[in-house]
């Protein structure tokens, strides 16, 4: 009896989902700063108009393993002048077994972000603060939210099937 029992553990833990995070790394980070003395006199005064954009991106890097690339762009300006360009692609390398299909675009486009969003957020403080602006701390952000739009989005355009959904 005994031997059925660790049979069937084993078996539950064959089927059961597995989730991890195999590395985070930076893909590309640019910081452009192109006129830091005038910039920063100016910035002194007035108040830059800030616009950010966030991108999200998945794909099968392997067997069980996804690539999950977040792409902040952060652009200050003053006036009609750039006080700077941080651009940051920050990815996320995750196992994942035994996670049923219908869940595996969501957790990618929301879960996976969410996961490794802190640490894009210090990145991108401190270049902006390295590059001698205060830091840029972005606020948390809804992936959640921004996932069912897009998904709301692209069924109005009838465009896309769930499985092409970016995240913009």
């Amino acid at each position: 009896m005994s031997d059925n029992t660790d049979q069937n553990e084993v078996s539950n833990e064959e089927n059961e989902i597995q989730i991890t995070i195999l590395g985070q790394y930076i893909k590309d980070l640019s910081f452009e700063n192109p006129t830091p003395a005038q910039t920063i006199q100016k910035l002194a005064t007035e108040k830059p108009t800030m616009s950010i954009n966030v991108n999200l991106n998945a794909q099968q890097a392997g067997e069980d393993i996804y690539e999950v690339d977040l792409k902040i762009t952060a652009t200050a300006k003053s006036n009609e002048d750039t006080a700077f360009v941080a651009e940051l692609l920050y990815s996320g390398l995750f196992g994942i077994k035994n996670l049923p299909e219908d869940q595996l675009q969501p957790f990618l486009m929301v879960e996976a972000p969410r996961q490794t969003f802190p640490f894009a957020r210090r990145i991108l403080s401190d270049v902006t603060r390295d590059g001698g602006f205060p830091p840029l701390m972005l606020e948390p952000i809804d992936f959640a939210s921004l996932y069912h739009s897009q998904l709301q989005q692209s069924a109005q355009e009838g465009a896309a099937s769930e499985d092409d959904v970016v995240v913009n």
